[in-house]
């Protein structure tokens, strides 16, 4: 009975508040078995759910569970007259960070700082809420990525900020090892001191560790909160620029813009920024979407500024403008310019004759990661293992193939669990394309594309425990070869994505490689690549053993430009992920977080750019009548 009443709970907001009214009279009427039995019983439906149905549900059970420790300051703010609707406006908030005066700890540059904020429990442990980006060479960062943090009326939320001086030779901020990180200063506050100031800002003073140091200049933190919200709506906008000023002696500028946007206190906020386009006074960028959760309404003013890119993170203010979202669409439609303006000390502001250009301007839903995963769409693992030489004899302890009898895993047992594990349950059937390569099997010639389940057409086996059987039964059948070759089994990877789009458009595939040497087919492998890059695929990559895997990387492309084939043709978007095992057992990252993390990202590029839509949302309008 109660999972009929709780359905029916979500049809309207207006039963969302009766069940909060429910919950704060049965508490303020002490009421407390009776609310804890209701709790309990709430619970243990949801329990009993489909995915489908707690996904839909879990907005409001998020918010519910926490209904009866909030009552009684729900019913104080109501009676100091904060209306119902303003309790449900501010659940959650987004804060952003800028720093001042931070310490520098290069020698030949300045820091790279990075922040991560904490919130400390109820039992005094520190719990991550999350990591923004790392800025180049900046004493004064403004960071872009912000940190949700739930506010919650009943509880004192103690925020700690651990500023960091980060190592560039770094993978990405999630798995950075902070110890191993130049510590610049600690911040702390109450989230309450920041959202109930006018300017919904606060300015820290950073000190060191436990208060030490208080004598010595650390620093200052800003944090500021908005409320987030849940839109979809995003502005696609495309920048050109024309005769900008140029800041070089022996070259031209390298610009690229900031866009930021003001805030209640009459600060600014960064919100996003444009690739830098090298030696050019004309540049044209890549489109940049904004959501309305960045910039709020569309007559909200946003500054543009257009800077000249420095390595050393001094950037030259080439100039800047301010505008909003509406005024861009107008510069769109009248396919006009805005001069930008350059700010003097005096005051004073002069026109630069450089200015900007809306291209294209172009208004749309942005879905989610799990708006396409809960509408059907699934993710297809293959796996494709390396029996190269190199590896060394399966049945010597120091081989990469060798099966311990204990039943400890191996590196390429390892990978294929933890990943396998993760992806499985994104695929329907469970069916798993698994091969090797660099082997020569049953005698014949070495082949660097082989089933490995040892069949000439069985190239799908069951589930991760499929390919752990398979995987064991080649170790007695296969013998190991070389060279190591990548670029058969991406393009066989690659056609069975290819053949999907003919049938459904609801299947992205992901090839996981494990393999331990150099590659021999560096070239053949980055064309193989760039041609996949317009198809549903993404390509992760684990290096095992001791190997210098510079390759690898360059295959990644996080730290570079993106792969360009033989004939020039450059990828349509960045599909590979590289990690090495060897960091991964040293304890220094987690191989299904680092390997897992681009994969949503990459999954909604190729969506995005063929405006591919969940199929709930495209069945809707399919099934729409035609007026």
């Amino acid at each position: 009975m109660a999972s009929s009443v709780v359905k029916s709970l979500i049809k309207s907001s207006s039963s969302h508040r009766q069940m909060d009214a429910v919950a704060c009279s049965m508490r303020l009427a002490g009421m407390e078995d009776t609310a804890e039995l209701l709790e309990k019983k709430l619970a243990s439906e949801i329990s009993k759910m489909t995915l489908e149905e707690a996904l839909t549900l879990a907005p409001v059970f998020s918010h519910y569970l926490n209904l009866m420790a909030i009552a009684e300051v729900h019913h104080s703010l109501l009676q100091r007259g904060v209306s119902p609707d303003q309790l449900y406006d501010t659940v959650c908030k987004q804060l952003s960070l800028s720093a001042t005066n931070l310490l520098d700890r290069d020698i030949t540059s300045k820091s790279d700082p990075m922040v991560v904020v904490y919130v400390k429990k109820g039992d005094g442990k520190l719990e991550e809420l999350g990591r923004t980006e790392v800025i180049l060479n900046s004493l004064n960062p403004a960071w872009i990525e912000k940190i949700t943090v739930s506010y919650q009326f009943e509880v004192v939320q103690p925020l700690i900020f651990h500023v960091y001086d980060v190592d560039t030779k770094y993978h990405n901020v999630n798995t950075l090892k902070l110890e191993d990180q130049e510590f610049l200063g600690e911040g702390n506050c109450v989230l309450s001191e920041i959202v109930t100031k006018q300017s919904q800002s606060l300015t820290l003073n950073l000190h060191n560790r436990n208060g030490r140091g208080a004598l010595r200049n650390f620093g200052t933190l800003t944090v500021h909160a908005e409320e987030t919200m849940a839109s979809k709506s995003v502005v696609e906008i495309k920048f050109h620029c024309s005769q900008l000023e140029n800041k070089d002696i022996f070259s031209k500028s390298d610009p690229f813009l900031r866009v930021s946007r003001i805030v209640e206190s009459g600060g600014s906020v960064p919100i996003c920024k444009t690739e830098v386009v090298d030696n050019n006074l004309n540049p044209i960028w890549k489109p940049l979407s904004l959501s309305m959760q960045q910039f709020g309404s569309k007559d909200n003013p946003l500054v543009i500024e257009c800077f000249d890119f420095n390595s050393n993170g001094n950037h030259v203010l080439i100039g800047k403008l301010q505008k909003s979202v509406a005024d861009l669409e107008r510069l769109y439609k009248e396919r006009s310019g805005v001069n930008f303006v350059i700010p003097s000390s005096h005051g004073h502001e002069k026109v630069s004759k450089g200015q900007l250009f809306v291209d294209q301007f172009n208004e749309k839903q942005q879905f989610s990661f799990l708006d396409y995963i809960s509408s059907g769409f699934e993710l297809n693992f293959m796996v494709a293992v390396d029996f190269t030489a190199s590896n060394g004899n399966p049945q010597q302890h120091d081989s990469l193939h060798y099966s311990d009898p204990n039943g400890r895993l191996n590196s390429y047992q390892q990978a294929i669990t933890e990943v396998g594990e993760v992806i499985q349950f994104y695929d329907a059937d469970k069916r798993f394309p698994a091969w090797g390569f660099g082997g020569r099997t049953a005698g014949g010639p070495v082949s660097h594309c082989f089933n490995l389940d040892g069949t000439a057409t069985g190239f799908e086996v069951e589930g991760v425990q499929g390919i752990m059987t398979a995987y064991a039964s080649a170790l007695h059948n296969v013998s190991l070869s070389g060279p190591t070759l990548f670029g058969p089994v991406v393009n066989r990877a690659a056609e069975i994505a290819g053949n999907s789009l003919f049938h459904n458009n609801n299947k992205y595939y992901v090839l996981l490689i494990i393999t331990d040497g150099i590659l021999t087919d560096l070239q053949e492998t980055t064309d193989a690549l760039v041609r996949a890059s317009d198809l549903p695929l993404s390509v992760l990559i684990v290096g095992v053993g001791s190997a210098d895997f510079k390759q690898m990387e360059i295959l990644d492309a996080d730290n570079g430009p993106r792969l360009s084939s033989s004939t020039g043709r450059v990828a349509t978007r960045d599909i590979v992920q590289f990690v090495p095992m060897r960091e991964v057992q040293s304890g220094r990252i987690s191989a299904v977080q680092s390997l897992l993390e681009e994969l949503p990202g990459q999954f909604l590029s190729y969506l995005r750019c063929r405006d591919i839509m969940p199929l709930t949302v495209h069945a809707a309008q399919s099934s729409a009548p035609q007026l």
